[in-house]
């Protein structure tokens, strides 16, 4: 599998709309790795993980072709993991189309705004719920409890395909027991994982800061839910974090894990 980060960004993205922080000044200033848009993946130019605000500025940035996709994976519903409304520029009267070119799979609450938004499409939509594995395309995709949202079933996804298995964990909060149980002895080949919170400690319990990253990755590869070689990279970052992308570098680097970045490919 081809993995392409299109987005590593938080919710506000870097530089962030509204800010002045050293971390979006820092970015203005030097675009490159630390100018992050917000978070979304793309498997094999196939199946999209997630559907942003800022889908179409990576299509365009990175010259996608949405038409391809065969399906859209969601995590869940924070507005920053789905824009509902963009999903109208797909079909007519914004083109020749008459129903979306892809399925779209998510949890209940996804399913249910997007069926509120637009209640008479002809959308192929299929419900998802944590550790009930379901095939597309040639692909097992089994979604994962994040700890993330009290009110939401928050996903993270375990995507396999010809033997080679790769993670995808944005927005995680640390994960619960039955989490790590069903990911012991998993192998995977990659991961991707947030890391929000950078240098910043938040009582916020939803989302990771760098010592939380790294206790997540070394408890996973103790319980041999990594292969030894596994890739891992990290997404989701905050401009609050107070962590340019060489800082991130610096601080993670002496555990085998990668900052990632916009644009970002590697193979698993």
């Amino acid at each position: 599998m081809r993995i392409r980060l299109l987005g590593t960004g938080g919710a506000d993205g870097i530089p962030a709309l509204c800010s002045n922080s050293p971390v979006s000044n820092y970015a203005r200033e030097h675009g490159g790795k630390d100018v992050r848009t917000r978070c979304a993946a793309l498997v094999d130019d196939e199946l999209k993980l997630d559907f942003g605000p800022d889908t179409l500025a990576q299509a365009h940035r990175d010259n996608l072709d949405p038409s391809q996709w065969t399906a859209i994976v969601f995590t869940h519903s924070d507005e920053d993991h789905l824009t509902v409304s963009e999903f109208q520029y797909f079909l007519y009267p914004f083109n020749d189309n008459d129903h979306l070119p892809f399925a779209i799979y998510a949890n209940p609450v996804v399913c249910g705004i997007i069926r509120d938004r637009y209640p008479t499409w002809p959308i192929e939509m299929h419900e998802t719920k944590a550790f009930q594995p379901f095939e597309h395309s040639g692909y097992t995709i089994t979604p994962i409890l994040a700890n993330h949202k009290e009110e939401e079933e928050a996903h993270n996804l375990v995507i396999e395909r010809g033997g080679r298995k790769f993670i995808y964990a944005t927005d995680t909060g640390i994960w619960g027991d039955e989490t790590f149980s069903f990911l012991t002895g998993a192998m995977a080949h990659a991961m991707v994982i947030e890391c929000t919170e950078g240098f910043r400690k938040s009582d916020y319990v939803g989302h990771l800061d760098i010592a939380e990253c790294v206790g997540m990755v070394q408890r996973l590869r103790e319980l041999d839910g990594l292969v030894d070689d596994a890739r891992v990279v990290t997404t989701h970052h905050s401009h609050q974090g107070g962590a340019r992308h060489c800082d991130l570098v610096k601080a993670l680097g002496r555990f085998a894990i990668e900052p990632g970045y916009d644009g970002m490919e590697f193979e698993v």
